[in-house]
């Protein structure tokens, strides 16, 4: 890790007098303008080939729960890494997946800062009749589907053909997150292309089970603790602003979910003979939900609110900088208002949030059926915000249950508790996991967000906290380390639905973005010290 203690100068010009060094462009630009039209020079020649190299990777079927699939990615990866010069290889805890590894030392010295560029290789899983096509068969299309002019190119063509930027390429994985690696090892490329190399020691870490949780995670931190510490984690998941404004991610919410299942007769009624005698378990889950959430989203589930951490005010300013998007959000979704009396996205992603992912009770429409049905079920998740601690959640909805007339159980009644009590909910949950938050004056903070905001000529967009979930706070508690998300997707990517798909400036972006953390970190980063 990083060995500190320089002058406390400001970090702009310390860029540029890093930037500008071997620089044959320096006369003509800064030092980032010089780095910045380097990678963009680089990329513009190969363009096609770097889109094949996605193309190629989002080929591999990456299911999360096929570990066959999986194994096979990662060896691919590692075979990428290491045609880069890579040190690369797999690690494994006890009957996880692999993640996988790469390191790349950085310059001689002892104020060298070590960066982990996180991503996750693995998938969602995919219903091949819903995709308007076979879901690792790589497309790209000339504009997005339903514009009337997604024609497909054809990479392969000759001469090759000249790619727009606001062409996607369509796969599962393609902005979640299989883009972000080739864009991160792109970017390695562009930098060497001109003779360049990291000015920080690299580490990369390609995590294979992210979307089933991350069971193994911290077994694997804690195995493999010293290879994977570092001053800085980030984060390379996620999208970027709706307004396609680059966004610097200091925080995600936590998520955890629990499943609801109300107890009625032990067998379907007919709703004629039984109708207003037999308690109808539809009526009474739909009761006991009400009383969880209002339909502006307020949590109303006593003392849900007291462990919130309030908002500082560095978090102030940089919602206040955040551009508005919620009317023109509303619009492309079809929505005529959106809850807390429209309050902007921003401040609600901040809130914790109780949604109803599903309900099952019998069957709508033509198959409906005059019966009472014997349970009627529901699932809950629920979004975390620091400090709301899991274990207290748990405790204070299943208060809540208790409190509005409920017996809970969590296993299926048996007879003498059915005769026993007239209301049962049998309650289900999942482990979940908390909230997590890097300040935004933080070192690491002011140091990457110098970086950011000189590479793209203006701020970068402050988020305090990205609505999705993250385990960020399994890296937080093992290895002691600040945590960052740095996305480059564009935010229409249709992540874990069909059709899923990366706009190509969107890549473009990345590979800019990643080559000036690769070069101008360090510098930045010794700039900022205490």
């Amino acid at each position: 890790m990083g060995r500190t203690m320089k002058s406390q100068q400001g970090l702009a010009p310390v860029l540029a007098a890093l930037l500008l060094a071997g620089s044959p462009t320096a006369s003509a630009s800064s030092g980032m303008e010089a780095l910045r039209d380097q990678v963009r020079e680089y990329r513009r020649q190969h363009e096609v080939e770097i889109v094949r190299e996605l193309a190629e990777l989002v080929s591999m079927p990456n299911f999360a729960g096929d570990a066959e699939q999986i194994r096979r990615n990662a060896e691919h990866l590692v075979a990428m890494l290491e045609r880069r010069g890579v040190r690369a290889r797999l690690l494994e805890a006890a009957g996880s997946p692999p993640a996988v590894y790469g390191e790349l030392p950085g310059p001689p010295g002892d104020d060298v800062p070590t960066v982990v560029l996180y991503a996750h290789y693995d998938g969602q899983p995919v219903d091949p009749e819903r995709w308007s096509a076979p879901p690792y068969d790589a497309r790209l299309l000339a504009a997005p589907l339903g514009s009337g002019e997604a024609r497909e190119i054809d990479l392969d063509a000759q001469p090759p053909p000249r790619l727009d930027p606001e062409m996607r390429l369509y796969a599962r994985s393609t902005s979640d997150d299989k883009g972000p690696i080739v864009a991160m090892l792109r970017a390695l490329d562009a930098l060497r292309a001109h003779g360049r190399e990291p000015a920080v020691d690299l580490k990369f870490f390609f995590e294979g089970e992210e979307e089933r949780g991350s069971p193994h995670l911290r077994e694997m931190l804690e195995q493999h603790r010293d290879l994977l510490a570092a001053d800085l984690w980030l984060f390379c998941d996620g999208p970027v602003h709706q307004s396609r404004r680059q966004q610097v991610v200091f925080g995600v919410r936590g998520v955890m979910g629990f499943g609801l299942t109300v107890h009625g007769p032990n067998r379907p009624l007919h709703s004629g003979h039984y109708g207003n005698w037999a308690p109808n378990p539809g009526a009474l889950l739909a009761n006991l939900i009400a009383s969880m959430r209002d339909d502006d989203g307020r949590i109303l589930i006593e003392g849900f609110y007291e462990d919130v951490r309030p908002l500082d005010d560095a978090d102030r300013a940089a919602l206040a900088a955040v551009p508005p998007v919620d009317e023109e959000l509303r619009r492309e979704l079809g929505l005529a208002w959106s809850e807390a009396g429209n309050a902007p996205l921003v401040e609600r992603i901040l809130l914790p949030a109780l949604n109803v992912q599903g309900l099952r009770l019998g069957q709508v429409g033509e198959q409906a059926q005059n019966t009472i049905q014997s349970t009627a079920q529901a699932a809950i998740g629920i979004r975390l915000v620091p400090d709301l601690d899991p274990a207290e959640v748990r405790r204070l909805v299943e208060r809540h249950i208790a409190s509005q007339g409920f017996h809970i159980v969590h296993a299926p009644p048996d007879q003498a508790t059915r005769e026993r009590h007239a209301r049962i909910v049998e309650v289900s949950w999942d482990d979940g996991y908390r909230a997590l938050r890097t300040p935004l004056d933080a070192r690491a903070s002011r140091a990457l967000l110098a970086v950011v905001d000189e590479v793209l000529g203006e701020p970068a967009i402050r988020m305090p906290i990205l609505g999705g979930s993250l385990p960020l706070y399994l890296f937080e508690e093992v290895l002691r380390t600040p945590l960052i998300v740095l996305p480059i997707a564009n935010h229409d990517n249709n992540q874990h639905a069909p059709d899923e798909n990366l706009r190509l400036q969107n890549l473009w972006d990345g590979i800019e973005l990643y080559a000036a953390v690769m070069a101008a970190y360090g510098d930045a980063w010794r700039s900022a010290a205490p």
